[in-house]
């Protein structure tokens, strides 16, 4: 009589994987996925609100593609909005993985007061204070050399610190000026760019902590300088959480672009849900294609340390 094999080890973690995912594919599936589904259904029909003495609801008026045309080819706002939205998303992506890596390579160093100026990036995330909001807004006017919430006798102390001195001192050292708006740019978002790093911070934490002592002593022994061992041992071994933190950080940004206000607004002030509808799925498909595109291209750089 043959005894009844058992699952292979590479089975029996098929099944622990699976066990482990599971609570998020029922969350994909029942909250997610179904929801995607009545907002795509929505979107090519017209919806009246019922209100009855029994209670309330709505009908559904088959309209085709009206709503689609109405966005894209009658809406005057809608097409620039999302596109600008998308180009926004393209400009601060890069400065909040940027800011978010070079902090925790300096919070992962030891110094006094390490875990007091670790909990300083991460309030803003937990608390959203809007004190700490108004504060670093305060500082912006303040580097930007704008007047507006700072005390009178503050004004001359800013000039220093005006984008527009910058710029010009920018231009004259023969700057491109692409380059010179974007870091124009770059310090106009950057109370908005610190604000949205507290959690890529901590990422990069977990991937610095997790890199083998072992690895920086090798670099050291073969004469590696601090820049080449940045490059040959942190980039690489940190690249998994860089592609984890683009992809969280483009999610991020979206959900707080105005193109979701603009359809929030279309549903809940203006009444107009098919239309709203229209816009979230036009503009989130346009949103998944540039995040396919960002995370395949990041991928083929992405080193695996086993």
């Amino acid at each position: 009589m043959k005894k009844r094999r058992g699952l292979s080890l590479r089975r029996r973690e098929m099944v622990s994987g699976l066990l482990f995912i599971s609570p998020w594919l029922v969350g994909v599936t029942f909250f997610f996925l179904l929801n995607l589904f009545q907002a795509g259904r929505y979107s090519f029909n017209e919806i009246a609100i019922e209100h009855t003495l029994e209670g309330g609801g709505f009908t559904l008026t088959g309209v085709g593609l009206a709503n689609y045309r109405h966005i894209f080819l009658e809406h005057g706002s809608f097409f620039p909005t999302m596109w600008g939205s998308i180009g926004t998303m393209l400009i601060n992506v890069p400065l909040i993985i940027f800011f978010s890596l070079m902090m925790a390579i300096i919070l992962n160093r030891k110094f006094g007061g390490r875990g007091a100026v670790r909990a300083i990036f991460f309030l803003p995330v937990v608390m959203a204070s809007p004190a700490i909001i108004g504060a670093m807004e305060q500082v912006l006017a303040m580097m930007l050399g704008g007047g507006g919430g700072v005390p009178p006798d503050m004004m001359m102390e800013q000039q220093g610190f005006s984008a527009t001195a910058l710029a010009m001192m920018l231009v004259q050292f023969g700057m491109p000026m692409q380059v010179v708006n974007y870091i124009i740019e770059a310090i106009a978002m950057l109370h908005n760019t610190i604000r949205a790093s507290g959690v890529q911070i901590l990422i990069f934490l977990a991937a610095l902590q997790a890199i083998p002592p072992s690895m920086y002593e090798v670099a050291q022994i073969e004469g590696a300088t601090g820049y080449e061992t940045f490059w040959k041992v942190t980039i690489p071994m940190v690249s998994p959480l860089i592609l984890t933190n683009v992809v969280y950080t483009i999610v991020d940004t979206y959900a707080q672009s105005p193109v979701v206000e603009m359809a929030h607004h279309a549903a809940f002030t203006q009444q107009n849900f098919g239309v709203s509808a229209a816009m979230s799925m036009s503009s989130s498909l346009l949103a998944c294609v540039v995040l396919l595109i960002i995370g395949w291209g990041i991928s083929k750089y992405v080193f695996y340390y086993n």
